[in-house]
């Protein structure tokens, strides 16, 4: 069964949704993030999916003391992104309660640093960030297009042992327009053994339902549970 993952995006220490990564289009949702973190342990959500904003935009970790307060006052398993761009972030994101990190800049920029952290936390603590657009890899909170395909960037890393991939279509982040099924439907086709954790574009339980049929592991959502589109407890 597909796994929910709620996602707490965080800019300025307050829970916010963007629409297809553009900062300039923001939407307040909590001022508080650890709130909605206990009102999702409250539904019986066991997985959090925590976004630095500020940190993906920026050369380290910003929002830390956030996810030290999530981890303390809930017993979410927390994967934690943003802003992960050094050893000493890595470490205090782990340090201050993260179960998982997603990485995702650091992959494309320093490969022999990502493939350290593999080493070092093992390939169970490590989700590879595969944000797509135009079926290349977007790095840098989704500002900076590369030249990376996304098959061969995530055939190189399934090669050295990862597992865990979260893939999310650009195009569909914050749309509410449903999610990348074809895109997700060709990963799951062209690699075996994965987890995939598909993210962008839910908007409502059917869509769930649908990526669950298809095979993938986990989904993340955000706009649709704050845009009330989706029925957790149904869903559950």
């Amino acid at each position: 069964m597909i796994k929910l993952i709620p996602a707490i995006d965080i800019i300025d220490g307050k829970c916010v949704r963007l629409t297809k990564g553009d900062y300039n289009k923001k939407t307040i949702y909590y001022e508080n993030p650890v709130d909605v973190a206990k009102e999702f342990e409250q539904l019986g959500l066991t997985h959090l999916h925590l976004v630095d904003l500020d940190g993906a935009k920026s050369d380290h970790v910003i929002n830390i003391q956030i996810l030290k307060e999530i981890a303390t006052k809930t017993n979410l398993s927390i994967d934690f992104s943003g802003g992960i761009k050094s050893d000493n972030d890595i470490k205090a994101v782990f340090n201050n309660g993260a179960n998982m990190v997603t990485i995702g800049s650091i992959a494309v920029n320093n490969p022999l640093m990502f493939k350290k952290w593999i080493r070092e936390y093992g390939p169970q603590r490590i989700i590879l960030g595969a944000d797509v657009k135009n079926g290349n890899i977007t790095i840098n909170g989704w500002e900076k297009e590369t030249n990376e395909n996304i098959f061969s960037f995530l055939e190189h890393y399934i090669n050295c042992g990862i597992k865990n991939i979260l893939c999310t279509d650009i195009t569909k982040d914050g749309t509410l327009s449903g999610p990348a099924y074809t895109l997700y439907k060709s990963i799951l086709e062209e690699f075996h053994g994965i987890n995939l954790i598909a993210s962008g574009g839910v908007s409502s339980n059917e869509d769930i339902i649908q990526l669950d049929r298809l095979g993938v592991s986990a989904v993340v959502f955000g706009k649709a549970y704050y845009e009330h589109k989706i029925d957790i407890k149904t869903l559950m």
